[in-house]
């Protein structure tokens, strides 16, 4: 058997829904521990379990790679196959969920996940405080869509230093892989910056997006081995696979698209053939980086964007120290979470 590493993980069956109501968390050595809540369904509440652990170990690195004030979290309720969610059962849930956290006597705060939205957090918000990502009208942070275009940006920026010593993006041949509520604001974002872009979606009614940006449309295969300086996955992950890697043709890639590497091969036959990845965790940081500014640590929306802004300096720094030790910036990553949670920095 494995050795735990979290610090407690509370189980529940829901006392008005029935349903196993999963809250990990694995570290608040940082501060408050963060993390989504996942309401998806298992053949197994175990298979549940087994999501919380992992997430929250996960979460715990996303936040100290970004410098955040905040250890990992996550929240899973395991639905079972064949349990449909109604109006009533849903609410049940989410009350139960609100119950577990409030529980946690404010070790952890959850935000919106799979399954669940910021209306849903709005819900759980009513028990307890303990909470992110509400609508704005619920005196949340809103949308996360433009601070993690925005602080994709930045990475971006960092990843065009690191190659062409400049970190302006005008004329750089970028080639965007998803049109949805972050791609599409980080491809206008791109736009504005003057740089050459192809862009492509599995649904081709966003080919209008193309015209409207100056952008050439492509389909999704070609998006991925177009003849680019930066490839920008920003829709489903695992589209790096060990047979799409060797026909790429990009310097590098960052995006916001997570869990890009189908598997940790794929990330080491990018390194060998001189490919740039900056970690998807890395790259898409800026959501949670605004929402737990604004909501958790009460910042103003100009200190939120400063923090955003900064994952440009955290890019740098990862690459640089990539660069020097001959590792690949998901160690450097890991490397760094582990010092900042020793204390070392």
């Amino acid at each position: 058997m494995s050795t735990l590493r979290h610090e407690q993980v509370l189980i529940r069956t829901g006392a008005r829904s029935g349903l196993p109501v999963i809250v990990a968390v694995h570290s608040t050595t940082l501060g408050q521990a963060v993390g989504g809540c996942r309401l998806w369904h298992y053949a197994d509440w175990r298979d549940g379990l087994a999501d919380a652990l992992r997430l929250s170990a996960a979460m715990t690195a996303k936040c100290a790679v970004a410098g955040l004030a905040n250890g990992g979290g996550k929240t899973v309720v395991a639905v079972p196959q064949g349990v449909e969610l109604d109006a009533a059962l849903r609410r049940a849930v989410l009350d139960d969920v609100a119950d577990t956290i409030a529980a946690l006597d404010g070790a952890y705060a959850t935000g919106p996940d799979v399954g669940t939205t910021p209306e849903d957090m709005a819900v759980i918000g009513e028990r307890t405080p303990h909470v992110f990502c509400k609508p704005a009208q619920h005196g949340g942070s809103g949308d996360s869509s433009p601070a993690t275009a925005l602080g994709t940006l930045a990475a971006l920026r960092a990843v065009h230093r690191r190659l062409h010593g400049s970190r302006t993006l005008a004329g750089t041949r970028l080639s965007v892989v998803g049109l949805g509520s972050v791609g599409l604001r980080l491809a206008r974002l791109l736009a504005d910056e003057g740089a050459e872009l192809l862009v492509s979606d599995i649904d081709t009614t966003k080919r209008a997006a193309s015209d409207e940006l100056g952008a050439t449309w492509v389909s999704p295969e070609q998006a991925l081995t177009a003849d680019v300086d930066i490839l920008v996955p920003a829709a489903l992950g695992g589209v790096l696979t060990e047979e799409v890697v060797p026909r790429l043709r990009c310097a590098a890639i960052a995006g916001p698209a997570n869990n890009q590497l189908s598997t940790e091969a794929a990330g080491d036959l990018l390194h060998r053939r001189g490919i740039v990845w900056v970690p998807d965790y890395v790259a898409s940081a800026g959501g949670v980086v605004n929402a737990l500014t604004i909501e958790l640590h009460k910042g103003t929306p100009d200190e939120a964007r400063e923090r955003v802004e900064a994952i440009e300096h955290t890019v740098a720094d990862l690459l640089a120290a990539a660069g020097h030790r001959h590792v690949t910036p998901a160690q450097a990553a890991t490397e760094l979470a582990q010092r900042r949670l020793s204390g070392a920095e």
